[in-house]
């Protein structure tokens, strides 16, 4: 209940902020913005995320395959009906902590892949000015 009042009151003050700043100030701002978002450090850093997100993105993909691979195996072992559910259901669970495991890993590196080219645009920024 609590985020739902800070969205509100959020949007409520930005509202009366916006309001007050005017249309010809919101130009201004959203002007000096797209200078900053079309600068070169800036699209040459977006376009390293970019390249980054789409590796680390591969990476989930073929852990569900190994996962998925395994669990039929597990399955299709010898045994009896109710000792092939077994092995297929512990080896889904460790799969599916690997399956966690590569998301937060791939996760975890975009987030410090965006960090580090923002970081690289703002000392760029910098340094041209």
């Amino acid at each position: 209940m609590r985020g739902k009042a800070g969205l509100v009151i959020g949007l409520a003050i930005g509202y009366v902020l916006g309001t007050r700043a005017g249309r010809e100030r919101y130009e201004q701002i959203k002007t000096q913005w797209l200078k900053v978002w079309n600068a070169e450090p800036v699209q040459s850093q977006v376009g390293k995320v970019k390249d980054f997100a789409k590796s680390q993105a591969m990476a989930l993909p073929s852990t569900l395959w190994e996962s998925a691979v395994k669990v039929t195996q597990a399955a299709g072992s010898k045994g009896t009906p109710g000792q092939k559910l077994d092995a297929a259901i512990k080896v889904g669970k460790d799969s599916a902590d690997d399956v966690g495991k590569a998301a937060q890993s791939s996760a975890k590196a975009v987030k410090d892949a965006v960090e580090d080219a923002v970081e690289d645009a703002s000392e760029n920024g910098r340094g041209g000015a």
